[in-house]
């Protein structure tokens, strides 16, 4: 297909929340596929667990150039990810096939109430400073840089960005935005690829949360029959998915494509 990409080139590749979960997945399987040469720039506030991320892909492929940044993204600055992405490329020479960016960073919210009891504002501003925010900040400083390289980019999307599910009211509004923000980015940039990825269901510390504390029910219930079944994904196995639909491009610019289509 001609979406289709293939990551045996030499990449600029950024990926955020790459300290754990499915960042930390996303990071080292397509790290292990990239030519020496490729940068991979990993983005999260815990710079000990992108250490342990970057060792990892290091361990798969290490004639790669593997940049950690320790960032908090609820407070973006424009000038302060420029300067990391700079300090980047400017330690490589900068002959890239692709650049390409996964944007994985984000926050379920507070699941503890419902939708009517959401009356703080800071808690609002907050919850989109970090999930939608920083991530338009982020996407138009990477763009800016690679204006002459082919681009691809990677939102990590949810059901939640499309359904509504009870106590999810800032993760769901949250994922709809951001999931809109790149469909208006590919109806805008022709000759960028983009893809809303949801991962579906995975076993990571926020489906914990969602397990332990919503004030739903029926969420609480849903989440532990999963992991009851064993039926939870574990973040290589929705990881190996991505990279399936990835390289094999069926899908246009800017659509939401699920672990399960």
């Amino acid at each position: 297909m001609a979406n289709a990409i293939q990551l045996n080139k030499k990449i600029f590749f950024v990926v955020t929340g790459a300290s754990r979960g499915i960042g930390q997945a996303l990071a080292i399987e397509n790290g292990s596929k990239m030519l020496p040469g490729s940068v991979v720039v990993l983005l999260a506030r815990n710079g000990q667990d992108l250490e342990s991320t970057k060792e990892q892909i290091l361990l798969r492929n290490p004639e790669l150039q593997v940049d950690t940044y320790s960032v908090d993204l609820s407070n973006p600055s424009v000038d302060d990810i420029t300067t990391k992405l700079q300090t980047s490329l400017g330690k490589s020479d900068q002959n890239f096939e692709l650049a390409y960016i996964i944007h994985n960073v984000g926050s379920i919210g507070d699941i503890t109430k419902k939708a009517k009891d959401l009356n703080n504002i800071e808690l609002w501003r907050q919850y989109y400073d970090l999930n939608v925010f920083s991530i338009a900040t982020l996407n138009s400083v990477f763009m800016s840089m690679f204006s002459a390289t082919k681009k691809f980019v990677v939102n990590i999307t949810s059901k939640c960005g499309v359904a509504p599910f009870e106590s999810f009211a800032l993760y769901c509004s949250g994922k709809a935005a951001r999931e809109m923000f790149f469909k208006v980015l590919a109806v805008e940039e022709k000759n960028v690829l983009v893809l809303n990825y949801s991962p579906g269901p995975v076993d990571t510390d926020m489906t914990i949360d969602a397990q332990a504390n919503s004030c739903s029910p029926d969420v609480q219930n849903m989440f532990k029959g999963l992991r009851d079944a064993k039926t939870i994904l574990t973040p290589v196995q929705t990881t190996k998915r991505f990279l399936e639909i990835v390289e094999k491009g069926d899908y246009n610019s800017g659509d939401h494509v699920d672990f399960y289509d």
